[in-house]
Protein backbone atom coordinates (compact mmCIF):
# COMPACT_ATOMS: atom_id res chain seq x y z
CA UNK A 1 0.00 0.00 0.00
CA UNK A 2 1.40 3.40 -1.07
CA UNK A 3 0.29 6.52 0.80
CA UNK A 4 0.03 9.66 -1.34
CA UNK A 5 -1.72 11.96 1.16
CA UNK A 6 -3.96 11.70 4.23
CA UNK A 7 -6.96 10.74 2.12
CA UNK A 8 -5.37 9.10 -0.95
CA UNK A 9 -3.70 5.69 -0.92
CA UNK A 10 -2.90 3.18 -3.65
CA UNK A 11 -3.52 -0.52 -3.17
CA UNK A 12 -0.90 -3.12 -4.08
CA UNK A 13 -2.96 -4.48 -7.00
CA UNK A 14 -2.77 -1.09 -8.77
CA UNK A 15 1.02 -1.16 -9.03
CA UNK A 16 2.70 -3.81 -11.17
CA UNK A 17 6.34 -4.39 -10.22
CA UNK A 18 8.52 -6.78 -12.19
CA UNK A 19 12.18 -7.70 -11.88
CA UNK A 20 14.53 -7.15 -14.78
CA UNK A 21 18.27 -7.26 -15.31
CA UNK A 22 20.04 -3.93 -14.93
CA UNK A 23 21.59 -2.40 -18.03
CA UNK A 24 25.09 -1.11 -18.45
CA UNK A 25 28.52 -2.26 -17.49
CA UNK A 26 28.90 -4.29 -14.35
CA UNK A 27 30.86 -6.98 -12.61
CA UNK A 28 30.39 -10.71 -12.51
CA UNK A 29 27.05 -10.43 -10.73
CA UNK A 30 25.15 -8.02 -13.00
CA UNK A 31 24.54 -10.54 -15.77
CA UNK A 32 23.16 -13.19 -13.42
CA UNK A 33 20.93 -11.30 -10.97
CA UNK A 34 17.70 -9.49 -11.82
CA UNK A 35 18.00 -6.62 -9.37
CA UNK A 36 16.46 -3.78 -11.39
CA UNK A 37 12.76 -2.96 -11.11
CA UNK A 38 10.20 -2.09 -13.77
CA UNK A 39 7.15 -0.39 -12.21
CA UNK A 40 3.92 0.04 -14.21
CA UNK A 41 0.95 2.05 -12.98
CA UNK A 42 -2.23 2.42 -15.07
CA UNK A 43 -3.74 5.84 -14.37
CA UNK A 44 -7.17 5.08 -15.84
CA UNK A 45 -7.69 1.86 -13.84
CA UNK A 46 -6.44 3.35 -10.57
CA UNK A 47 -8.51 4.50 -7.61
CA UNK A 48 -7.03 8.01 -7.71
CA UNK A 49 -9.46 10.94 -7.53
CA UNK A 50 -10.54 12.20 -10.97
CA UNK A 51 -8.66 15.50 -10.59
CA UNK A 52 -5.38 13.62 -10.01
CA UNK A 53 -6.03 11.48 -13.10
CA UNK A 54 -6.71 14.53 -15.29
CA UNK A 55 -3.58 16.33 -14.14
CA UNK A 56 -1.40 13.23 -14.56
CA UNK A 57 -2.69 12.71 -18.11
CA UNK A 58 -2.07 16.39 -18.89
CA UNK A 59 1.56 16.19 -17.77
CA UNK A 60 4.17 16.11 -20.53
CA UNK A 61 6.37 13.61 -18.73
CA UNK A 62 8.29 10.99 -20.70
CA UNK A 63 7.48 8.38 -18.02
CA UNK A 64 3.76 8.55 -18.92
CA UNK A 65 2.77 6.77 -22.13
CA UNK A 66 -0.01 7.88 -24.48
CA UNK A 67 -2.24 5.13 -23.07
CA UNK A 68 -1.90 6.60 -19.59
CA UNK A 69 0.53 4.11 -18.08
CA UNK A 70 3.31 5.37 -15.83
CA UNK A 71 6.50 3.37 -16.43
CA UNK A 72 9.37 3.80 -13.97
CA UNK A 73 12.64 1.89 -14.24
CA UNK A 74 14.82 1.78 -11.12
CA UNK A 75 18.32 0.34 -11.33
CA UNK A 76 20.42 2.71 -9.23
CA UNK A 77 21.00 0.33 -6.34
CA UNK A 78 22.54 -3.13 -6.13
CA UNK A 79 19.66 -4.79 -4.27
CA UNK A 80 16.14 -5.47 -5.44
CA UNK A 81 14.59 -4.09 -2.25
CA UNK A 82 16.28 -0.70 -2.55
CA UNK A 83 15.35 -0.43 -6.25
CA UNK A 84 11.74 -1.32 -5.43
CA UNK A 85 11.65 1.35 -2.72
CA UNK A 86 13.22 3.88 -5.10
CA UNK A 87 10.62 3.19 -7.81
CA UNK A 88 7.73 3.52 -5.34
CA UNK A 89 9.16 6.79 -3.98
CA UNK A 90 9.45 8.18 -7.50
CA UNK A 91 5.85 7.22 -8.29
CA UNK A 92 4.71 8.82 -5.03
CA UNK A 93 6.62 12.03 -5.87
CA UNK A 94 5.09 12.13 -9.36
CA UNK A 95 1.54 11.82 -8.03
CA UNK A 96 2.19 14.32 -5.22
CA UNK A 97 3.49 16.84 -7.76
CA UNK A 98 0.04 17.03 -9.39
CA UNK A 99 -1.79 17.07 -6.05
CA UNK A 100 -0.92 20.72 -5.36
CA UNK A 101 -2.82 23.35 -7.32
CA UNK A 102 -0.50 25.93 -8.84
CA UNK A 103 -0.91 29.54 -7.77
CA UNK A 104 -2.69 31.75 -10.27
CA UNK A 105 -0.51 34.54 -11.60
CA UNK A 106 -1.69 38.06 -10.99
CA UNK A 107 -0.33 40.52 -13.56
CA UNK A 108 1.55 43.43 -12.00
CA UNK A 109 2.92 46.73 -13.28
CA UNK A 110 6.21 48.35 -12.32
CA UNK A 111 5.84 51.49 -10.20
CA UNK A 112 6.59 54.94 -11.64
CA UNK A 113 9.55 55.28 -9.25
CA UNK A 114 11.10 51.99 -10.35
CA UNK A 115 10.67 52.92 -14.02
CA UNK A 116 12.34 56.31 -13.42
CA UNK A 117 15.23 54.71 -11.48
CA UNK A 118 15.76 52.19 -14.30
CA UNK A 119 15.94 54.88 -16.99
CA UNK A 120 18.24 57.07 -14.85
CA UNK A 121 20.57 54.11 -14.30
CA UNK A 122 20.64 53.40 -18.04
CA UNK A 123 21.52 57.02 -18.91
CA UNK A 124 24.28 57.09 -16.28
CA UNK A 125 25.76 53.85 -17.64
CA UNK A 126 25.53 55.24 -21.18
CA UNK A 127 27.46 58.39 -20.21
CA UNK A 128 30.18 56.30 -18.55
CA UNK A 129 30.48 54.10 -21.63
CA UNK A 130 30.64 57.09 -23.98
CA UNK A 131 33.78 58.24 -22.13
CA UNK A 132 35.49 54.94 -22.96
CA UNK A 133 36.07 55.92 -26.59
CA UNK A 134 39.36 56.78 -28.22
CA UNK A 135 41.06 59.91 -27.00
CA UNK A 136 41.54 62.47 -29.79
CA UNK A 137 45.16 63.49 -30.36
CA UNK A 138 46.06 67.10 -30.96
Amino acid sequence: MLTISNSVTLADWEIDISQIRAQGAGGQNVNKVASAVHLRFDIARSTLPPIYKERLMALSDQRISKEGVVIIKAQSFRTLELNKEDALNRLQALIQSVARTPKTRRPTKPTKGSQRRRVDHKTRKGKIKSLRGKVPLG
